[in-house]
């Protein structure tokens, strides 16, 4: 398509991955006018979440160059025709896009919808193929997860755009859009453990923290955080772990998980995207217990377990997406229980000016921030 063929609306700024493994590099940018069904967002905030490390290095194969973000939020400054939900100056989280009319996203588990490649890692719009994004002649692939928010300005979907009230930060609310619900849903909606069981959470990055605090609200008694990094256990004790594991400290993971909780887990929750860690996560299961895997490796990439040992005592694996979370509902529960100071997740987040993108990405990657925010401009 050529930019005389394109409905040209404006010049944005934008933080382009123009090549496998490539820094993040800030651009001037055309974006398209919203279409019917699309919203036009000023983006205030944008998480750096593990899943644009992934895309960028093309675990993922969504088609380079590209705008990654994934967690934005920001204020609804134009609405398509079609739109009635939202309107100009709502404040609204941009989370994943779903095609809403798939039996899964009918059954109300939109995580799981049949077309959720297609409309989050296809760089285009599904239904026609067409990205808002472009340099001169050159598509760029936009909408990544229904939004490309790593810019001054996105277009997002009604689908995908979750009003939220102005006593919250808004520039802290956009991680609730993928990491934080991730891990808080693996929890709360998945496992949902009962009050007083016990869980081991294997990563204590966004996603295992979130998973952490998930645990706190649902009342268990037994928390054990596991991680490499020492002042991630530090934090996980702070959150509310009753106990942390180092794997570079002890002989056994397995068996000093086992230790702190009698015997094994009811529950468990790995975020790292490491088969090996998987592995030792089942193993640390109790009768009965249950595994959510959330976190994503390169596709392909295979994790194995003993059979036997699965059907003896009862252990059950579940892979988990964006928490089993329909957003409509559960990021403004969230809020509320960030309202009532049940679930501090601004505890995570540390702050960086968009053009820092490159020093909040190697933060993220290093370990030295937790769940890095972009600000990108003033509520």
């Amino acid at each position: 398509m050529t930019s005389d063929e394109r409905s040209f609306g404006m010049e944005i700024q934008a933080a382009v991955t123009n090549e496998e493994g490539a820094p993040f590099t800030i651009e001037t940018v055309e974006l398209e006018e919203p279409q019917d069904n699309e919203v036009l967002v000023r983006v205030v905030g944008a998480g750096v979440c593990h899943t644009d490390m992934i895309v960028r290095d093309q675990m993922y194969p969504t088609p380079l160059p590209a705008v990654l973000g994934h967690e934005g939020s920001g204020v609804v400054e134009r609405v398509g025709d079609n739109v009635t939900h939202v309107e100009p100056g709502d404040r609204v989280v941009l989370s994943f896009d779903s095609d809403q009319e798939c039996t899964s996203c009918n059954a109300g588990h939109p995580a799981y919808c049949e077309d959720f490649f297609a409309h989050n890692f296809g760089g285009a719009r599904p239904e026609d193929g067409t990205s808002p994004l472009s340099r001169g002649d050159e598509a760029i692939s936009g909408r990544f997860f229904g939004q490309s928010s790593f810019a001054t300005h996105a277009i997002a979907t009604e689908r995908n755009v979750v009003p939220v009230a102005d006593d919250v930060p808004l520039e802290l609310l956009g991680p609730l859009g993928c990491g934080i619900q991730t891990g808080a849903g693996a929890v709360i909606n998945t496992l949902n453990p009962q009050a007083g069981s016990s869980i081991a959470i294997f990563g204590a990055g966004s996603v295992g923290l979130s998973a952490l605090l998930g645990a706190n609200i649902k009342g268990c008694t037994d928390i054990v955080s596991v991680d490499l990094e020492e002042s991630r256990l530090a934090k996980a004790e702070e959150l509310g772990a009753t106990a942390t594991v180092n794997p570079g400290e002890v002989d056994d993971v397995v068996e000093a998980v086992r230790e702190e909780t009698g015997g094994g887990v009811d529950h468990a929750v790995e975020s790292t995207g490491v088969p090996d860690v998987a592995e030792q996560a089942i193993e640390t299961l109790a009768q009965r217990g249950e595994l959510a895997v959330v976190g994503a490796p390169a596709l392909g990439t295979r994790a194995s377990f003993d059979v036997n040992d699965l059907i003896l005592n009862g252990r059950s694996i579940t892979g988990v997406v964006e928490g089993d979370s329909n957003p409509k509902e559960f990021i403004p529960d969230l809020i509320e229980l960030y309202r009532q100071g049940r679930f501090p997740f601004d505890e995570l987040v540390s702050y960086y000016d968009f053009d820092e993108i490159q020093d909040a990405v190697e933060a993220s990657e290093d370990g030295s921030a937790i769940k890095p925010v972009l600000r990108v401009s003033e509520p």
